[in-house]
């Protein structure tokens, strides 16, 4: 059996596929389906992946939701100064500043997790071909020995044949002679008395 470390080292500078993105991948599973370990890594890359895709989704509406802050700010600035501003505006000003500093630590946060993902969701993907090559190698070994068994049992099987045509071709021949012979000294109707129905088979063959 191969080792893990053969496996990674097989796989090294390899572009492998995302799997669980790969039809071919799963239709190799068609038939057995897929080991519990398997689908247990194979269930967190689908995570990872839907993880990546919601904070690109949160990613764009985080940074709609400021620019639309950033313009109410400036909305609420024009034509005003800081001595003149009037109590409402100043807390509108005030809210959108504390949304703006909270929509930027929640854009950073997702920037930073954006950036570790990929790492992951490679990790998780070689980590699920290793155990798919794990699996692969111990389903060919054993087609292979299955494989074998049978194109034994198939020559074995021609050889059996082989011989009972043989045995067959000889019975027919003896059967042929034995006819033949009592036919010419004793007649037709002296067989019935044997059973022999030889010339029956013989002409129905012909008739077909």
């Amino acid at each position: 059996m191969k080792s893990d470390e053969e496996f990674r080292a097989a796989l090294a500078n390899k572009k492998v596929p995302l799997l669980v993105l790969d039809q071919k991948w799963h239709r190799l599973f068609a038939v057995h389906g897929k080991t519990d370990e398997i689908k247990e890594v194979e269930a967190q890359l689908n995570a990872l992946l839907a993880r990546q895709g919601k904070l690109n989704n949160d990613l764009k509406e985080y940074k709609v939701l400021k620019n639309k802050l950033m313009d109410s700010i400036v909305q609420n600035m024009e034509g005003t100064t800081e001595a003149h501003l009037d109590a409402a505006r100043e807390k509108k000003l005030d809210e959108d500043k504390r949304l703006i500093d909270e929509t930027n630590q929640k854009i950073e946060a997702a920037e930073d997790e954006l950036l570790d993902i990929p790492v992951q969701i490679c990790s998780t993907n070689e980590q699920l071909m290793i155990l798919s090559m794990e699996y692969f190698y111990a389903k060919i070994r054993v087609n292979q020995e299955e494989s074998q068994e049978i194109d034994e049992w198939i020559k074995q099987v021609r050889i059996d044949l082989k011989k009972k045509i043989i045995k067959k071709q000889n019975c027919d021949i003896n059967n042929r002679e034995i006819y033949t012979y009592l036919h010419d000294i004793l007649g037709a109707q002296i067989l019935d008395l044997f059973d022999i129905q030889y010339e029956d088979k013989e002409s129905e063959g012909e008739e077909q």
